[in-house]
């Protein structure tokens, strides 16, 4: 196969090229189980002979709600070889929200991981007319299994699914994926073969990706962004390695030794927290040391021809410190792509400089989902940026008020752009403009090697004005004030107030470790944040950051909270995006004491 054109076309393609021994891997009762190639392509072939069993037929919808494993993919591809539209779900959405997805895009089969899911989509299946069946990967009681499935494939018609395969166009469309939204319904985003295939092709020379490569998986699949990826890592000969949890990443590094992953920034955040914390049981010269390293780390300038002494004291670093750090992520990582969220730059300093680039890349679901992203080569990072507009995607930037020199809200045109919104010809004419695609999203561009790189500066939705008629531009204070290693979580506001306050989750490990160091006891979260003494600090830090800014933008009052923003407690997006309307609604009274 010299060329792929449909996005089920890339599994033939890794077989002809690369077929592997464990193409998906995934970890079952403790141990490592391995699927080949042609096992998944025999498997997908089998499932798409059961579906169209099933009497499903062309442009009919499936869905999908369940964690990674190998029969996400399986029925990703067997689904769209069949003509059908995948509908992909988050397992941790609210029932009203399965509800509205699955009758809105009339779902007619569901399949999802386990029990917990199949009583989920069991309670919404009277109120969903188009629901015939629920699936389930794993066995359980009163649920039809996965291999219960792939029975009805045996005897099936090989030639008509060929024929089928074969009128699958480019152009049609393959998957809708529903935003969660903060707001009113989600919205779904309806994607053609095409949409993805283009941006695979952008992407793929930009990772340091190879057959010889593995990586570990632990983003949501019904993410655009990791599933986009994951047909990168298929078209590459890559090795996928699903980890079994978000709670046992860290051994699953350690078990793996991937050479590459992708992450959110709140996690590669996570990962930087406990390194600062592992200085805690340090003493001595060792604790001098790491200091040291983590200050150089910090302050790492990919620019900079650093002198002998500098580069000894790397070649220390690394051999005594950084090398750690590495082995702590399995030892073999060179890359790392973030996406969904902005990244502070000071993480990417920190990683790029112990050995592992950290490069990010930016888009939205509506885009396939990327725009831009950073090309893994060190004298092509730019920290603060989100990558190089890749190649077919056009950007143009709309300058409006309020926004400063040089901004404008992203613009995108090109290959990777969505066919619409389902069932919503409005939201598509208000979000597609002459084939434009408005992001919502405010940039800057930066050139760097000929390259025109992308700045995210804020949302234009969460850009506001003060009571005195000041523009302030929420995300780039938040992002500043973050580089404080005593916070964790952060919300300004202050629309049509007098000044700027902000809502402060801290980071209480570190700030447990400044109270040990100050002598302050041990206190429960709920007395630190009220502690005289902790209060102190947090001001003379964000004073020192708000230097940064105009005085109409400098935050003039903030409150400390006890308890961590969540998904579960509905202040974060699956992709662990604060939910700004919903917090801001939920501490309105904490808020309106801000101004009081």
């Amino acid at each position: 196969m010299k060329d792929f054109t449909r996005l089920f076309d890339v599994v033939y393609y890794q077989n002809e090229k690369y077929p592997q021994p464990d193409a998906i891997s995934r970890k079952i009762n403790g141990e490592w189980k391995h699927y080949s190639t042609k096992h998944i392509i025999d498997t997908m072939t089998q499932a798409s002979l059961a579906l169209l069993k099933l009497g499903l037929k062309k442009d009919d919808k499936i869905a999908i709600v369940s964690t990674s494993r190998q029969e996400w993919n399986i029925i990703d591809m067997a689904s769209l070889q069949a003509g059908l539209v995948n509908v992909p779900v988050y397992p941790t959405i609210s029932e009203s929200e399965y509800n509205f997805i699955f009758n809105d895009a009339e779902i007619k089969y569901a399949f999802v991981s386990d029990a917990g899911l199949v009583k989920k989509i069991k309670a919404i299946q009277p109120n969903v007319p188009s629901l015939i069946d629920v699936f389930s990967f794993d066995q359980v009681d009163g649920c039809k299994s996965f291999d219960d499935f792939l029975a009805l494939g045996d005897g099936g018609d090989v030639a008509a699914l060929e024929a089928i395969k074969a009128s699958v166009q480019p152009s049609e469309l393959a998957t809708i994926i529903y935003t969660s939204g903060t707001t009113g319904n989600p919205k779904g985003v309806m994607l053609s073969h095409d949409n993805v295939i283009s941006n695979i092709k952008a992407v793929n020379p930009m990772l340091p990706l190879d057959s010889e490569k593995r990586v570990l998986s632990f983003l949501p699949l019904c993410h655009i962004f990791e599933r986009t990826v994951c047909f990168v890592y298929i078209l590459n000969g890559v090795s996928i390695y699903y980890a079994e949890s978000m709670d046992t990443i860290a051994e699953n590094l350690k078990e793996v030794k991937p050479h590459f992953f992708t992450s959110v920034p709140r996690l590669l955040e996570k990962v930087y927290m406990k390194l600062e914390a592992a200085s805690a049981n340090l003493e001595g010269f060792k604790k001098k040391l790491y200091f040291a390293a983590m200050e150089f780390a910090n302050n790492y300038d990919l620019t900079k021809n650093y002198g002998l002494i500098d580069s000894l004291k790397y070649k220390l670093y690394d051999k005594l410190i950084y090398t750690k750090w590495r082995d702590a992520l399995g030892g073999n990582v060179v890359g790392i792509c973030t996406g969904a969220a902005k990244l502070n730059p000071k993480l990417a300093r920190v990683f790029t400089a112990a050995g592992i680039l950290v490069a990010e890349g930016y888009g939205q679901t509506e885009s396939s989902p990327v725009i831009s992203v950073t090309p893994f080569e060190k004298d092509m990072i730019v920290f603060g940026t989100v990558g190089a507009i890749i190649d077919g995607v056009d950007v143009h930037l709309d300058h409006r008020e309020g926004m400063k020199d040089g901004e404008g809200e992203i613009l995108c045109k090109g290959p990777n752009v969505m066919m619409g919104y389902y069932k919503r010809p409005d939201l598509t004419a208000e979000t597609i403009v002459d084939g434009w695609l408005k992001t919502g999203d405010v940039g800057t561009i930066v050139m760097h090697k000929g390259k025109k790189y992308l700045k995210i500066t804020d949302r234009v939705k969460e850009i506001f004005k003060t009571s005195g008629g000041k523009y302030i531009a929420p995300l780039s204070l938040e992002s500043k004030m973050k580089e404080i290693p005593y916070i964790e979580q952060m919300l300004v506001v202050g629309e049509s107030r007098n000044y700027v306050s902000a809502l402060i989750v801290p980071n209480f490990v570190n700030l447990k470790e400044w109270c040990i160091m100050n002598g302050i006891k041990s206190l429960s979260n709920k007395d630190l944040v009220n502690d005289p003494a902790v209060r102190k600090m947090f001001q003379e830090k964000i004073d020192e950051k708000n230097k940064h800014f105009g005085q109409w933008e400098t935050i003039k009052r903030f409150e400390l909270m006890p308890d961590e923003w969540t998904i579960d407690g509905g202040e974060l997006t699956p992709t662990l995006k604060v939910k700004r309307k919903i917090v801001t609604e939920k501490y309105q009274a904490l808020i309106d004491k801000l101004y009081s």
